[in-house]
């Protein structure tokens, strides 16, 4: 039988295992065996996944389980992500999505480890979630079928995070054989089904840190996906078996710069903390909208989801800025996740 979670589409006999290690076929039913796994628990800020665009200041309870359907060999979160099982506790969806209520937290998020795999638990909870008025987040390598993110819009899906890591050449030589083009057509479904989309580029010396590939996603990302979606240029550091030095804050400038050449209204930089570019600004007069230090929300000046310097509507979901700063405050027990 064919697994059509994502896009490795594996054939398994009896008894045996996908590609990830997280389904397997018993007598002619795929059975995943990570349902309800959960390794990592926090609740973070949105920002951190990063979506800058959609509810920004609010935290969301994140989960992650265990494996992943690429091979990058500089990934920080391997100890789960390269594991196909481990010593994480049952969680229940119910279970989850009641935390989420108890510990003030706006919405749920699946991440950390490669949330597709996860794709029946994360159904269940969204339903969940989004019953209890919570918003539902992925953060993704976006090598899932269509037909896993139809059922997860269906489910719940609000918004995602798709990690573009580079040209055909590169992610196929890094990741472990991956199709870069199924990556961006999840990127387009996902704006056909009214998900919220955001694209960002862990930028790795020596991997995808040339000019003409970053000039490349940029100008997909506009050509396909719109101006106006935002592209996170993050900073990398070594870990896992890469021993490439950490990414300079000049290349990730330099990828911000193309960008914005490409077109793009919204080119932010991550894990450079205190850098200005983390902030929101109105594309069309400058006005600085939404002031960030670190993952936290230190200022908006959205006028009801507009720029009030000249109108311009700003793309996301801004409601939860638009709120008081006492409906915004998460409780004092509310601990943040690293």
């Amino acid at each position: 039988m064919r697994c059509l979670t994502c896009e490795r589409r594996c054939t398994l006999a009896h008894g045996q295992l996908g590609w990830c290690g997280t389904r397997v076929n018993r007598d002619g039913v795929l059975y995943t065996v990570i349902y309800g796994l959960v390794s990592s628990l926090s609740a973070n800020p949105i920002e951190k996944k990063p979506l800058y665009h959609f509810y920004p200041g609010s935290v969301a309870l994140t989960a992650g389980s265990y494996s992943c359907n690429f091979a990058c060999s500089w990934c920080q979160n391997h100890p789960i992500s390269k594991a196909t099982s481990g010593p994480g506790p049952y969680t229940s969806p119910q279970d989850f999505v009641a935390q989420a209520s108890e510990r003030g937290c706006q919405g749920t998020s699946i991440s950390f480890n490669e949330p597709t795999l996860s794709l029946e638990w994360s159904l269940d909870v969204f339903r969940l979630a989004r019953a209890r008025g919570l918003y539902n987040t992925y953060v993704t390598n976006g090598y899932m079928t269509p037909q896993a993110l139809r059922l997860l819009a269906d489910a719940g899906l609000d918004a995602m995070n798709v990690d573009i890591k580079g040209d055909a050449g590169a992610v196929r030589r890094y990741c472990g054989g991956v199709d870069v083009e199924k990556v961006w057509r999840t990127c387009r479904l996902a704006r056909e089904l009214d998900v919220h989309l955001e694209i960002a580029t862990l930028v790795v010396p020596g991997m995808n840190d040339r000019d003409e590939v970053l000039r490349g996603i940029a100008e997909r990302v506009v050509a396909e996906l719109g101006a106006d979606v935002p592209w996170h240029v993050n900073g990398y550091y070594p870990a896992y078996r890469f021993t490439a030095p950490p990414t300079p804050v000049g290349a990730l400038e330099r990828a911000r710069q193309i960008g914005q050449e490409a077109g793009l209204a919204f080119v932010y930089l991550g894990n450079v903390p205190g850098h200005r570019s983390a902030n929101t600004t109105c594309p069309d007069c400058g006005r600085l909208l939404v002031e960030r230090r670190g993952l936290r929300v230190t200022a908006w000046r959205l006028d009801r989801g507009r720029c009030p310097g000249c109108g311009r509507e700003m793309p996301g979901d801004w409601a939860w800025a638009s709120r008081s700063e006492a409906e915004r405050c998460p409780p004092p027990d509310l601990k943040i996740g690293s």
